[in-house]
């Protein structure tokens, strides 16, 4: 019995012997890009098993009840309305000052403090700037203190990024008159948000809403939005940020309103400027032009209105927002660290 069981045992470890070899043979045989493929495609295939495992199911949602949750936690037409008390954006109490400051130690201590002498400033004494300045501008969040001051900008203030904006006019004058089109009487199109006016009605269509893109609009804009990425100056990665197209009705007015800070110029690009339409920034008015750009300092007290007929169409421009020319580039990289979205 012994000797059958000693014999069978050889056998065994002849054949495993002949089947390595012949193995090994075969790997020689083969082309070694064949091989490392496989491999790799063997390494992707564990590691996609081994996420998928540690995700949990997500259970099913209808489209009805996403838009009912969406409606409930401030999103409208795909604008989001933030709510967060956290968001420095759209905080206003004593605590907003100290979150500031905290986000500026931070940005100096993993980069420098080298050129931060007016942001510290500014943070600083940010309670007094804002309480002490005139009624004429008061900007509501942020107040960067000694840039020069001025209702309106020249339009050699941001020469490259102005003339590049109206040489791309028709561009975004058919893109605009393509989403126009999907307006009806009964409903607002996805997309769109529609504004508090005393009067009229006062429409916008955002690209970039406090520093984030909206996907769902850039893609219906491609090549406006692609041409955000050729301006020099455009805010983009901080919540002063925006970028957007803006309809005014005949009949609308905007209420006289500050906005959040002094670090950026507002630009209007007229897309359809009908008579009867005005801009005014601290007391001064100005007129809009298809195809020209207007830039002012959205900090200065300000409103618009559209006095014309049903029969001149509504009043559109494209508007963007500009790093204030006097803000120095190392400034803006700190800001776009602080007031980063979501931070």
């Amino acid at each position: 019995m012994s000797l059958q069981w000693l014999v069978a045992w050889s056998w065994s470890l002849d054949g495993l012997r002949d089947c390595i070899a012949t193995g090994i043979q075969s790997v020689r045989d083969c082309d070694t890009t064949a091989v490392v493929t496989v491999a790799c495609l063997l390494v992707l295939f564990v590691w996609y098993c081994y996420h998928v495992g540690r995700e949990q199911p997500r259970p099913y949602v209808s489209v009805n009840s996403l838009m009912q949750g969406a409606d409930a936690n401030g999103l409208q037409n795909g604008y989001v309305y933030c709510q967060s008390p956290e968001c420095v954006r759209c905080t206003h109490n004593e605590g907003l000052n100290q979150k500031l400051y905290h986000n500026l130690q931070e940005y100096a201590k993993r980069y420098s403090w080298s050129g931060m002498g007016r942001i510290h400033k500014g943070i600083r004494e940010q309670g007094r700037y804002l309480n002490s300045r005139p009624s004429i501008q008061k900007p509501e969040v942020f107040f960067l203190p000694d840039l020069p001051t001025t209702p309106y900008f020249s339009r050699d203030a941001q020469k490259h990024d102005v003339e590049l904006l109206e040489r791309n006019f028709q561009t975004i004058l058919c893109e605009f008159e393509t989403l126009y089109k999907a307006f009806s009487n009964c409903s607002l199109p996805q997309g769109w948000k529609m504004n508090s006016t005393p009067s009229g009605e006062w429409f916008t269509f955002y690209l970039v809403n406090q520093g984030v893109c909206v996907p769902r609009n850039c893609r219906k804009c491609p090549r406006t939005y692609r041409l955000l990425g050729s301006l020099r100056t455009c805010i983009g990665n901080n919540v002063f940020g925006n970028a957007c197209i803006s309809v005014l009705s005949p009949g609308a007015v905007i209420t006289e309103h500050y906005g959040p800070t002094n670090i950026r110029i507002r630009c209007h690009l007229g897309l359809k400027t009908p008579s009867g339409c005005e801009l005014v920034v601290g007391g001064e008015p100005q007129c809009w032009a298809e195809g020209r750009c207007l830039l002012f300092d959205d900090s200065f007290l300000h409103t618009a209105f559209h006095e014309g007929s049903a029969e001149d169409g509504p009043r559109v421009v494209f508007m963007v927002d500009l790093w204030h020319p006097n803000v120095a580039a190392a400034e803006r990289q700190a800001l776009d660290f602080i007031f980063a979205p979501g931070r």
